[in-house]
């Protein structure tokens, strides 16, 4: 018995409640955005009061980092929260300010306060490798202090390649979509290097793409 018949027979006022529900479905999947081809891998989608980024993680080369940024950035990992003076689990960067600029170099963002001093609780371990290095834009790396294995929740995209933060600072990921919004927020006016305007971090969503799902292997 086809399904056109079935529908045929159906009382007058449920077959228009099952034509509206079916038109919902089809329009609702007409208007949802096809994603851009993606390989398989962990990514960041940083929702920003500027844009969107999406950077794919290194969680293989640099587990420690990423594990770390994930984890603040859901909320499953504690970092020391000033407000309430004491360490807290909640996602940390939600509405954190992109706190300093450095025009033709990089964006960095991580710090509550917005002052770029702030102490997260811990540090992790510098994760330093040969064929990770800061040779092209989009590179995200995990700021520190200068001093080895001083990284926290801190951490900044590059606009371009800076061969001297080679063996430096960790690169734990590369934008793969929305470079022009990195570019677009180290444009911004800024006095000394803090934008006169704030650009925010809004939420980032932490997404795993599966080889079914991704266009490339």
């Amino acid at each position: 018995m086809s399904a056109i018949f079935l529908f045929a027979t159906l009382p007058a006022n449920k077959r228009m409640r099952l034509a509206a529900v079916l038109f919902s479905v089809f329009a609702l999947a007409a208007a949802t955005p096809v994603s851009p081809t993606e390989k398989p891998g962990l990514y960041a989608v940083i929702e920003t009061s500027a844009g969107t980024i999406t950077a794919e993680l290194y969680e293989k080369y640099t587990p420690v980092a990423v594990r770390t940024f994930v984890g603040l950035a859901t909320g499953n990992v504690g970092w020391y929260d000033p407000a309430v003076k004491r360490m807290v689990k909640r996602p940390m960067y939600n509405g954190v300010k992109f706190h300093r600029v450095v025009r033709e170099e990089m964006i960095q963002a991580g710090d509550p306060t917005g002052l770029g001093t702030h102490n997260c609780g811990f540090t992790i371990k510098d994760e330093f490798l040969p064929g990770l290095l800061f040779d092209r834009p989009g590179r995200l790396g995990i700021a520190n202090t200068g001093r080895d294995d001083s990284g926290a929740c801190q951490f900044f995209i590059t606009v371009q390649a800076i061969k001297a933060w080679n063996q430096h600072y960790t690169v734990f990921g590369q934008v793969v979509e929305g470079q022009d919004v990195v570019d677009r927020i180290n444009r911004v006016k800024v006095q000394g290097e803090k934008p006169v305007v704030p650009v925010l971090i809004q939420r980032v969503v932490v997404r795993r793409v599966l080889a079914a799902e991704g266009g490339k292997k």
